[in-house]
């Protein structure tokens, strides 16, 4: 750990937040004194005292101990780069469009890898009064079932829940008057909460 970088990271966070040392120091019940040693590069927060620093900045802690917030690359934003995350504690579903550090339940969690749908993880897509209709044969009991089916055009995500004993069937409505598969359409993802993400 650098002591300078870390200092220079929580100066400029304190600016940031257009705060004075002594509110941090009086919101940590520290002194002042140390908060300028911290920024100084004299010294680091002692362990005990990074979650705390962490909720004031709303900053990681893995970012406080490297000393910097290097931004990733901006991307396009086109929807079709999504990747979906799962916590595997809470089964909270998360997305993004690019390079993200997530994490939930305390742990950081991985990009899922959508595989190309096979005979138990297929579904069945019909065309209902401009809608999309879509069923599965998979089981839905508390132990296996599909948590989530995702329709994702490039310009547009609609997901939805699915819960244990309910019916695997979810309507969406035709977005850009595309298909799924084609050209101008999108992409049907769905996650099985035994063998992971995959797609139509």
């Amino acid at each position: 750990m650098d002591n300078k970088k870390v200092g220079t990271l929580l100066y400029r966070l304190r600016k940031e937040k257009q705060m004075t040392q002594k509110q941090i120091a009086d919101m940590m019940n520290i002194s002042d004194k140390t908060v300028s040693k911290w920024e100084r590069g004299l010294g680091c927060p002692d362990v005990s005292l990074l979650r705390e620093l962490s909720n004031i900045f709303d900053i990681n802690i893995e970012r406080i101990l490297a000393g910097d917030l290097e931004p990733n690359n901006v991307e396009s934003g086109n929807l079709k780069r999504i990747k979906f995350y799962v916590c595997p504690n809470c089964g909270s579903v998360i997305t993004s469009m690019g390079n993200a550090d997530i994490s939930c339940c305390g742990r950081k969690l991985l990009p899922l890898v959508p595989k190309p749908a096979d005979d138990m993880h297929t579904a069945k897509v019909e065309d209902m009064e401009g809608e999309y209709y879509i069923t599965f044969s998979h089981e839905m009991s508390k132990v296996h079932y599909i948590t989530f089916m995702a329709y994702v055009t490039s310009d547009c995500i609609l997901l939805t829940k699915l819960y244990p004993e309910q019916s695997p069937a979810v309507r969406f409505p035709k977005i850009n008057g595309g298909r799924l598969q084609q050209k101008y359409g999108g992409n049907l993802y769905y996650y099985c909460n035994k063998h992971g993400l995959w797609v139509l």
